[in-house]
């Protein structure tokens, strides 16, 4: 509580996803630009970095999604929110192994955080990948977009129904700068986007990713403009749970949100009923959204695994395996790990989602 003087100046009344927005982002003092949150020294890890051959499943994905666009000579691949950049020196690692596929591809990282954005660069010295700001140098050839924990880490609005009327939440920052959620009526313009989605319909608490639909909007059109698709990949639910989903992490440990502002990790699950509500209301075919776990099994990950295992020695294989309990197993990351893959092409349904 004692940083919340670095991020608001006066008492005030702020929606809780642009007070979140500014605990993460704000260029001199949010968490992505002051942090390295991953790895053991930092606040979390993520798959790629637990166990190599996740990285290496998405790429040969990619590289059979390629195929059946019938192999087109110019394919863009966007990660979203590239964080450390070891899914993508794995997915470049992989890719040179087939080079028809790696001499059609342009290879975008698309990276909000300076700070992350040098770490990434000293990850992929030497790789051929470009940094973006927005997807307007992407202007011909098709379009394929992977997020990995992407849309967990932007802030979301939460929303309350009492009576028939919408109330959104908000943080009170008090004269002594102490802090309080309130709740304050829903504007107009507001409840007008909300009607829009059907998820939300009957819920009497919800959260609302106005800024990530930002991000999907921008997504979508490149898609239809170009065509291709995006899959994400985020921890999150397709059933309404109706409580706030809010949570931060320091040191690899829980941490009450409004503890460490500015140097712990904040995010929310993910709502994949609504991301599939949105995509279908922007005219995208959606996959069957499948868990972590059944789509790494689907594209061959145990099989792989025990290929690389023969050549092992205990330990290595002890490592392997327990790396793949981590994001398979159901009391890891397996299950509460979601996959959706979103298109606009003619293609069979990819290997992960049949």
């Amino acid at each position: 509580m004692t940083h919340i003087r670095k991020f608001f100046k006066k008492p005030q009344e702020v929606p809780v996803d642009v007070f979140f927005e500014k605990i993460l982002y704000d260029k001199k003092f949010g968490y992505y630009s002051t942090c390295n949150p991953f790895g053991k020294n930092g606040d979390f890890v993520t798959a790629p970095s637990i166990c190599s051959l996740f990285g290496e499943m998405i790429a040969i994905w990619i590289i059979s999604y390629w195929q059946s666009l019938k192999k087109p000579d110019i394919f863009n691949l966007v990660e979203l929110g590239p964080g450390n950049g070891i899914l993508t020196k794995k997915l470049i690692s992989t890719f040179k192994k087939f080079p028809n596929f790696y001499k059609c591809t342009n290879f975008y990282l698309y990276e909000k955080s300076i700070k992350l954005k040098n770490i990434q660069k000293k990850e992929l010295a030497g790789e051929k990948v470009i940094w973006l700001n927005n997807f307007k140098k992407i202007n011909k050839g098709r379009v394929l977009f992977i997020g990995n924990e992407f849309f967990d880490a932007i802030p979301v609005k939460q929303f309350k129904r009492m009576k028939g009327k919408l109330y959104e939440k908000f943080i009170k920052i008090n004269k002594d700068f102490s802090i309080q959620f309130i709740l304050k009526k829903a504007s107009v313009q507001n409840a007008r986007e909300i009607r829009k989605y059907k998820t939300f319909r009957n819920s009497k608490f919800f959260e609302f990713p106005q800024f990530g639909i930002a991000e999907l909007k921008k997504i979508a059109d490149k898609i239809n403009l170009l065509d291709g698709g995006v899959m994400l990949i985020d921890y999150g639910y397709l059933r309404q749970i109706n409580r706030s989903s809010l949570q931060s992490v320091k040191n690899h440990k829980k941490n009450n949100i409004f503890d460490h502002l500015g140097a712990a990790d904040v995010t929310s699950l993910v709502n994949f009923k609504f991301l599939r509500d949105y995509f279908e209301f922007k005219k995208l075919k959606t996959c069957k959204i499948v868990t972590q776990s059944t789509f790494l099994k689907k594209t061959g990950i145990l099989n792989r695994a025990e290929i690389l295992s023969k050549n092992m020695n205990f330990r290595e294989k002890s490592k392997l395996f327990l790396s793949l309990q981590r994001i398979l197993d159901y009391k890891f990351m397996g299950e509460i790990f979601k996959v959706i893959f979103v298109h606009n092409t003619k293609i069979k349904i990819p290997i992960g989602f049949d």
